[in-house]
């Protein structure tokens, strides 16, 4: 069978879960529907989730559509944690995006579009809760088509003007329509694979009203994609299950993963530390559950224990790694810790969290000697001291919040490190220029080697990536600069690695 991996988005309170309940049931996986705010809905596996009644991890589900199997990848809502949901984008086939009718495009509804626009992903659109009053369906789809794209087109329409407004969106298509008269399915699918065309839904996710053309919808214009023979993997999270076990989870985007396959990071040009591990289980979940298998084919989203040196983002076999993320922490707290408690055992049990979430930085701060967290808000902040009491039994506070800062030049400038002790000798200069706003750190050289060997010009790039450089005017970690390695010095008999550090 097929498989398809398909994730679904939202600002808070457009009803994603209650969508996300609709189509398990709809598609026959749930005898009985459950609710967000009722506590029992299928995806709110954690007790913080349905107490609160938000999506806060991201998590998965199964369901037949057809010929395919599709994983459903549930995300969580609330901006503060919106770092757990763009960490899914990078394994999604597609994706679906839910509006609620009442409130129409919200902020993080456009930073949701940006993100599925520069993962290039193909979007569904579900427009939610239009049986409530003040639900304008003519008004919303126009919205739609001045805020995210013309090709935005009203699926529940029908004859002659909604082919039009299909074949409209390619010229190619709009010729083929000219001349036979209809847009075949496999032109649409392409359409919408082609971020040309995005299929817009109205429904009521509570009434079940619009999920059946919704599916229908889905088993229709979707297309799975063709994997390579050769093993590849995407891993997108890292999280622990209730024994404590460490879970990869993780995307097979190529060949297939066996229980007992050795897995390694080695790839030539990357990293100094080469790990190799074996995978001791594979686990299939759906929900809370899970079932172990043997093997996961391409397209398969399974979580793997065994590994313990992973991290999200990961590119595994012939998979790259993702680029950096562009959501990034906001805030900065002290965390205060209970009388008596060990300061580095603390620290050790926390930086757990920031394996699991890459965004929610944990860190010594040397200066004050003092254990810092950076995350995206207050609710992750409230959610995160109830999780650090469960988990390690510390009931932690936080001192006052201040914001993140980061700094950056407005000129370009070119600096000298020159670095000679006793035996040792090393000089770098580096021009920085001003980038783009969000473009962040970029490092190249353009040194000649009859100046300085590749080899030290390869070291001075390395320090300059391997940690985060602080600006001059509040101490706050350098972005968006290039960085360029112009001229340096060696010697022959004087210079080791550790000088290109200090000069660099």
């Amino acid at each position: 069978m097929k498989k398809l991996v398909v994730g679904i988005l939202a600002h808070v309170d457009a009803g994603k879960t209650t969508l996300s309940e609709g189509l398990l049931y709809r598609s026959g996986r749930l005898k009985k529907l459950g609710r967000g705010d009722h506590q029992d809905a299928f995806l709110d596996t954690d007790a913080l989730e349905r107490e609160r009644g938000i999506t806060i991890f991201s998590k998965q589900a199964l369901f037949t559509l057809g010929e395919m199997e599709v994983t459903l990848l549930d995300t969580p809502g609330h901006v503060d944690f919106s770092s757990e949901m763009e960490r899914t984008l990078q394994v999604l086939d597609y994706a679906i995006l839910v509006i609620s009718g009442t409130e129409g495009i919200q902020g993080h509804t456009l930073t949701l579009w940006k993100l599925l626009e520069r993962h290039g992903i193909p979007v569904f659109l579900f427009i939610n809760k239009m049986d409530l009053a003040g639900a304008d369906r003519s008004g919303l789809l126009e919205n739609l088509k001045q805020r995210f794209h013309d090709g935005c087109v009203d699926f529940g329409a029908t004859g002659d003007s909604f082919w039009e407004n299909v074949a409209m969106c390619d010229e190619d298509v709009l010729t083929g329509y000219l001349e036979r008269g209809k847009v075949t399915d496999d032109e649409v699918a392409s359409l919408i694979a082609r971020r040309r065309l995005f299929p817009c839904y109205f429904g009521s996710a509570l009434k079940l009203d619009g999920v059946d053309a919704f599916l229908q919808g889905l088993e229709r214009y979707t297309r799975c994609p063709d994997y390579p023979p050769a093993f590849g993997a995407k891993v997108f999270k890292i999280a622990r299950d209730p024994q404590g076990n460490r879970l990869t989870y993780m995307k097979i985007t190529g060949g297939s993963l066996k229980v007992t396959t050795l897995l390694t990071n080695r790839r030539e040009g990357l990293p100094e530390e080469v790990w190799e591990e074996t995978v001791d289980q594979i686990r299939i979940y759906s929900g809370a559950k899970y079932i172990t298998a043997d093997e996961a084919p391409s397209g398969t989203v399974c979580a793997v224990t065994g590994l313990s040196r992973t991290y999200s983002g990961e590119g595994l076999g012939i998979e790259y790694a993702s680029e950096k993320p562009v959501l990034e922490s906001v805030l900065t707290y002290q965390v205060l810790l209970p009388d008596g408690c060990d300061t580095h055992a603390a620290l050790s049990k926390l930086t757990q969290l920031a394996e699991e979430d890459p965004q929610l930085r944990i860190f010594w701060n040397e200066h004050l000697r003092e254990i810092h967290l950076q995350l995206m808000g207050e609710v992750q902040l409230e959610v995160l001291k109830r999780l650090i009491s469960e988990r390690f039994g510390l009931e932690v506070e936080f001192g006052p919040g201040n914001i993140v800062y980061r700094e950056t030049i407005a000129a370009p400038v070119e600096g000298v490190g020159h670095f000679e002790p006793l035996r040792h000798y090393a000089e770098v200069h580096l021009l920085m220029e001003p980038g783009e706003r969000g473009s962040g750190l970029q490092f190249d050289t353009i040194c000649s080697e009859d100046m300085l060997d590749r080899n030290w010009q390869r070291l001075v790039l390395t320090h300059l990536k391997e940690r985060t450089h602080l600006g001059v005017l509040t101490g706050s970690p350098i972005t968006d600069m290039k960085i360029t390695l112009v001229a340096g010095k060696a010697h022959e008999k004087h210079t080791e690695g550790g000088d290109f550090r200090q000069a660099t």
